[in-house]
């Protein structure tokens, strides 16, 4: 014999009450849930039981007994879900320090995104709001923001870290690694002047790849290799002192000019047409080419506008750096002093240039020291004129060379930037102190 359910309680509604109903089980647009509840509000004032209720809406009774019960006794407000209430949120105070160190990473513009992020978010939850009105104002998942919560609940600002991550166990021990910098550095392979990763790896015994990661941990690269050459001036000290000067400290009402030459530029043409840049394919030009002559080009960069005068002419010589020299002293204003940068070439110190020199005092001589063109800035905007320019380049005839350096100066000219020097000369002759210190400890007894 079946047990009889719970007794039906008797759900009465006005007509104020059954129009609101009508109205949301009506919405289209508005929420399923609430049209299926009102739905079963409006069949339990007919008067039908839970089970044919059921029945007609697809539901089952024990859903049409819980809202037939809330509606009698909260009416409207009973067919709204309850607040859920979730975890109870541990409060998050900060101390002043942490509040400085947290907007000091929001103002930084070096600081990741993903730290700024996490920044705010326990920026915005120590101002009192809760986890989704955060999510809400950032645009996260709430997840994300409990996350960040706890993290900096349990570990304070050093939560805010990503959290180490295991991987695989190392396979190359600190012993290896020692062994492959040691090899690196004192020794060199049989038959080889440096190491590859190939012969370094067939020595240790470990993978190429672990070697290039070993050489790029520690600035490894024996691939690379530089030139230098110190300077055998005797007054190498105090010509830097003066030109670094110039270049950190100018001279009132006056001009300071780096002045040299480019000489014997050849005008090159391909022996076979170059094959243009194409989708999927490089610039391709044969290795063969053609001289056509050569021009030497006489330069003076303006180191404070990094406006650039420019002379081409066929020959080198003394005769040809007095007509540039001229053309600087039409070229600036009569009222400053000049100040000329220039290496030791023999044909700056002829007697016919140093005739000129009396006879025209606000131009002066600043030389650098012997083997270090370094210093004069000229030597930079030369650079830039070979790889832009003269590098791969195709040129018939030495007029079309030079033309082809006029169009580059005059471009340059309209907007002009100067270089800027920043090492002092106590930073450059440091260097070079510590420099000739490991020098001496490597080489001294030979």
């Amino acid at each position: 014999m079946s047990r009889p359910g719970p007794k039906t309680r008797p759900l009465t509604i006005s007509d104020k009450e059954r129009m609101a109903l009508e109205e949301i089980a009506d919405q289209s647009d508005g929420s399923p849930q609430a049209a299926k509840r009102a739905r079963i509000v409006l069949l339990c004032a007919e008067g039908d039981s839970n089970s044919a209720i059921a029945r007609q809406v697809g539901t089952n009774a024990y859903t049409v007994r819980k809202w037939r019960n809330q509606y009698i006794e909260r009416g409207l407000d009973g067919l709204s879900d309850a607040p859920r209430s979730g975890a109870p949120k541990s409060e998050l105070v900060l101390a002043d320090a942490e509040r400085e160190v947290l907007e000091r990473y929001l103002r930084r513009g070096t600081t990741s995104q993903r730290l700024t992020q996490r920044a705010r978010i326990v920026l915005m939850c120590a101002s009192g709001l809760s986890n989704k009105e955060v999510s809400e104002k950032l645009g996260v998942g709430p997840g994300m923001v409990g996350k960040w919560r706890a993290r900096f609940l349990a570990d304070r600002l050093t939560g805010l870290s990503d959290a180490r991550r295991t991987g695989a166990p190392r396979s190359i021990t600190d012993e290896k690694v020692e062994e492959v910098i040691v090899e690196t550095l004192e020794n060199l392979p049989k038959g080889a002047t440096r190491w590859s990763t190939r012969d370094m790896a067939k020595k240790a015994g470990i993978s190429r790849m672990g070697v290039s990661r070993i050489w790029r941990a520690f600035g490894l690269k024996p691939h690379r290799s530089e030139t230098f050459q110190l300077s055998t001036d005797p007054d190498f000290v105090d010509k830097v002192h003066d030109i670094v000067g110039l270049y950190m400290n100018p001279p009132d009402n006056a001009v300071v000019v780096s002045v040299d030459e480019k000489s014997q530029i050849q005008a090159l043409n391909r022996t076979q047409p170059v094959l243009p840049l194409r989708q999927c394919h490089l610039e391709r030009r044969t290795p063969e080419y053609q001289r056509n002559g050569t021009t030497s080009l006489f330069a003076g960069l303006d180191v404070a506008t990094g406006n650039v005068i420019g002379k081409c002419h066929s020959r080198h010589r003394s005769k040809e750096f007095l007509q540039f020299l001229r053309l600087i002293d039409k070229s600036v204003a009569p009222d400053l002093d000049v100040h000329l940068i220039m290496d030791n070439y023999a044909t700056h110190k002829t007697d016919a240039v140093k005739k000129w020199m009396l006879r025209n005092p606000r131009f002066h001589m600043h030389f650098t020291p012997t083997h270090a063109s370094w210093l004069n800035q000229i030597e930079c905007w030369f650079s830039i004129l070979t790889e832009k320019q003269l590098k791969r380049g195709s040129y018939c005839s030495v007029r079309q060379l030079e033309q082809a350096i006029y169009e580059f100066i005059e471009v340059h000219n309209e907007d002009p930037a100067p270089f800027r020097w920043t090492k002092t000369a106590d930073d450059i002759l440091g260097s070079l102190s510590r420099y000739c210190s490991d020098t001496i400890t490597l080489h001294g007894d030979e």
